[in-house]
This record gives structure tokens, sequence and C-alpha cells, in this order.
């Protein structure tokens, strides 16, 4: 057998979930409108968060990466992202307990989870650019 058989592919798949009860509320609460508004431009400043989140982990800037998470953690239960608020919590305790290898791991499940929770969002609301 050729060691090359012997090769596994791993595919990280990461089920999101988002609130619908709290995207809902805040259609009652702000109207279609502005509600759509509110929730492009969180979509949009999660996008930047979860960039940042990378750039900071390559430079190994510990703090901000750690309040950047934090920051994640706020916006996204906000819109009702709450695995990607669940997983932005863990990359800040990883930070908080010094432990780059954990803060690696779960930083690139934040990035999985981000994507799919933005795609999953974005398609749920019809958000056309």
């Amino acid at each position: 057998m050729n060691v090359v058989d012997k090769i596994i592919t791993l595919e990280h798949k990461e089920s999101v979930r988002l609130d619908s009860d709290r995207l809902n509320g805040l259609y009652r609460q702000l109207g279609n409108k502005n509600a759509l508004d509110v929730l492009c431009r969180t979509v949009e400043e999660l996008a930047v968060r979860l960039s940042n989140c990378q750039r900071y982990w390559r430079q190994r800037d510990w703090d901000d990466l750690r309040k950047c998470a934090r920051s994640l953690v706020a916006i996204s239960e906000q819109i009702g992202m709450t695995v990607l608020a669940r997983v932005a919590g863990d990359v800040a305790l990883a930070v908080d307990a010094g432990d780059a290898v954990a803060t690696g791991a779960t930083l690139g499940r934040l990035i999985r989870v981000g994507e799919r929770s933005l795609t999953a969002v974005w398609d749920q609301q019809d958000l056309s650019v």
C-alpha cells in the first residue's frame, strides 16, 4: 500500500443556529427597513471583527484578540447568533488561560462558525448587495 493511500481528509462542518425570536424581535421593534439596515451593518461589522481577530492572532496581539473576541460575543448575541457568541467567548477564555495552541484551534473554529453564521443570516434575510 502506498503511503498516499492512507491520507484522510477531515472536513470541518460547523452547525450554526440563529435565534429567530431575537431576529423577529428586532424587526418588530425597529420595523422592516430599519431592522434590515441594522442587520446589514451588523453583518458587515462582524465580518470586519472576524478578520481583525485573525490579524491579531498572526501578530500575537493577545490583548486586542481578547477584546475583539469579547466584542464579537456582544454583537452576535444582539442579533441571535448564539453559536458564534459562544465560540467567540471560548476564544477569549483560551487567551485568558495563556494557551496559544487552544487559542489557535478555537480561533479556527470561530472563523468557520463566523463564516457559516454570516452566510446563514444573509440567506435567511435575503440581504442582497
